[in-house]
């Protein structure tokens, strides 16, 4: 099913009996597969209104991501979340919608300066499961409109609604940035080093490791981001430092998490206490299980790569910590998204109940 408009949504969603799957470019969904007919939003696609002096921006929820970024270049202005592309990480072809990313509120390394794209989305508006537009927010940032749906929506995976239409706060395009990049660490240097770039006062807007090589990362106009640069440089130690372009293609791998993609085994997303996010790599290594491991934010988010299993190991070792997601691979009686304590998952099934009564959207993905 690929409706063409949102009327035409509300009405299929009213008169169905059966589940549906949710599906935007279908370039990032994860969890368990879900019963039901695919439902596409392609057809709800285009930018209705984008308004640079006002940095924000409104498109039907099918629009491919390359297209709004497109026309946000054209202002020299951008999603500040940076938006991570995983086709390659999970193997998937396809393109990315502006919807997708909303719902699954997916952040690149930025998040660390800018925060999430939920932090960015100011407004929505979604089909839920009686058929029933619903809209909150709006298209202007100072906007009160009661309870914040915008939120709950970002990150909701299309289990409590079918977007139809978001609208994204968006940002200028620097003048100038430059990259601390520092080579041959282990990973306790490394990440001790990425958090003393992050406590310093030089607005650090990326702080990444994977495979011996630490990155720092400044934006701003040209004047400030030399004087940072070099100001971090000698806090660092003398890391040697990248600009522009060469700057903008280190952090475009971090993004999209070139280093573990292509590979085999099972693929883990953990966010953590950027100070304990060497508990789960030692796990493993004290089991004998062979693990790959990248870091951004500080080392807040962890991409595990485990080859050989150990989803206990993994789940045990981030409790009291953080969370961990399966993103990629098929462990058989493993939950993909990290369990929830009781209370939360009674107001969880309190929120389905409410948006999604006959458990249409999305049936069972997150658990």
């Amino acid at each position: 099913m690929r409706p063409a408009d949102e009327m035409e949504l509300a009405e299929a969603v009213r008169g169905a009996a059966a589940p549906f799957v949710i599906r935007g470019g279908g370039t990032r969904g994860i969890g368990r597969p879900a019963p039901g007919e695919v439902l596409e939003t392609g057809g709800l696609s285009g930018v209705e209104l984008y308004e640079p002096g006002a940095l924000t921006l409104v498109a039907r929820a099918g629009t491919p991501l390359a297209e709004v970024q497109a026309v946000l270049a054209g202002e020299r202005q951008r999603l500040s979340f940076e938006p991570p592309d995983l086709r390659g990480l999970l193997g998937r072809t396809g393109e990315a919608t502006l919807g997708g990313v909303a719902a699954s509120n997916a952040s690149g390394p930025r998040r660390v300066q800018s925060g999430a794209a939920r932090d960015s989305l100011i407004g929505v508006r979604f089909v839920d499961g009686t058929g029933a537009v619903v809209k909150n927010g709006g298209r202007v940032m100072k906007n009160v409109t009661g309870y914040d749906l915008v939120k709950l929506m970002a990150g909701s995976h299309g289990t409590l609604g079918v977007l139809t239409e978001v609208a994204f706060r968006v940002q200028a395009i620097p003048e100038a940035e430059a990259t601390l990049v520092g080579e041959g660490l282990g990973a306790e240097a490394a990440l001790a080093a990425l958090r003393r770039a992050l406590g310093s006062p030089f607005d650090v807007s990326g702080a990444a490791f994977a495979g011996g090589r630490a990155l720092v990362r400044v934006e701003g106009m040209a004047g400030s981001v030399a004087y940072r640069a070099g100001q971090l440089r000698a806090l660092l130690g003398g890391w040697a430092i990248a600009e522009g372009a060469a700057s903008a293609a280190l952090w475009q791998a971090v993004r999209d998490v070139t280093a573990l993609a292509g590979r085999p085994g099972a693929l883990w997303r953990l966010s953590v206490v950027p100070t304990e996010a060497l508990r789960v790599p030692r796990a493993l290594e004290a089991t004998g299980i062979a693990h790959e491991a990248a870091w951004d934010w500080g080392g807040g988010l962890l991409w595990l790569l485990v080859p050989e299993g150990g989803a206990e190991v993994v789940r045990a070792a981030v409790k009291g910590i953080g969370h961990a997601t399966l993103v990629r691979g098929d462990l058989p009686g493993v939950p993909v998204f990290p369990p929830e304590p009781q209370e939360v998952a009674a107001l969880t099934a309190g929120l389905r109940a409410k948006f999604d009564p006959k458990a249409l959207f999305n049936r069972g993905l997150m658990g």
